[in-house]
């Protein structure tokens, strides 16, 4: 059965790592889905870009896309950027545009793996307090979101967990530190609610530095790559996402 090709769209970064975590990523998502044709391109700093791809798929005949934006909440980049970069594409070709990746309990798995990963335990959730460190939005729907997340998170049984921001919003990620310290939790943790490292992650874990615990970012974490192909699947039999016709 013909499957549209899966186009995930990150956005990008001048930091080498940033594409490496995105193409690691990718490559698990394709060992997960044999036959699957998955694409990557980058709105800004890196190549192949969005245009660029999409130019290449339509040479080649394909007629179906899935876009994918590789974000963690509906803000700028996806509710500005990507659709507009969509809208120049070929006309031949039909984009389903998928949701954003979060939220997901997916996500929250993945957080709790790298904080397992850190060096913590099931056994450590009541003494230990959780920093959610994203990088931060001006765009009051993805603040929400996390402040969702956070509280998600803290249902899971750790003591206690705080939202903070690497840019754009308050509090900072020391100031959430601080701020679990001084109501006396034993010990505290800073979770990178990110997907690959750069200049804010960077911001991120520099705010840790007072912590007990700094976990990775999510990065190719099998959840994250599950993530992918459910989003996929979404948008391809049309359950949460309408066809976007370029």
């Amino acid at each position: 059965m013909h499957r549209p090709v899966l186009l995930v769209i990150a956005h990008g970064s001048r930091d080498p790592r940033h594409a490496a975590t995105v193409h690691a990523l990718v490559r698990r998502a394709r060992s997960l889905a044999p036959g699957l044709r998955v694409e990557t391109g980058f709105l800004d700093f890196n190549a192949p870009s969005v245009p660029q791809v999409l130019d290449r798929l339509a040479l080649e005949g394909v007629r179906d896309v899935v876009a994918l934006p590789l974000l963690l909440t509906r803000a700028f980049h996806a509710k500005a950027d990507i659709p507009a970069v969509l809208s120049q594409a070929p006309a031949r070709l039909t984009i389903r545009l998928a949701d954003v990746l979060g939220p997901s309990p997916l996500l929250l798995a993945a957080l709790e793996r790298r904080l397992y990963e850190a060096g913590l335990s099931p056994a450590d959730k009541p003494s230990t307090g959780v920093v959610l460190a994203s990088a931060g939005s001006t765009d009051p729907e993805a603040i929400a979101v996390i402040a969702e997340i956070a509280r998600e998170l803290r249902h899971t049984g750790w003591c206690a967990v705080r939202p903070a921001f690497a840019s754009a919003a308050l509090p900072r990620t020391e100031d959430a530190v601080r701020d679990l310290r001084a109501q006396g939790v034993r010990r505290v943790a800073v979770a990178p609610y990110v997907i690959a490292p750069g200049f804010l992650p960077d911001r991120i874990a520099r705010g840790a530095a007072e912590a007990d615990v700094l976990s990775e970012v999510l990065g190719a974490s099998p959840e994250l790559a599950r993530l992918l192909l459910t989003r996929y699947e979404e948008a391809r039999t049309g359950t949460r996402t309408p066809a976007l016709t370029a």
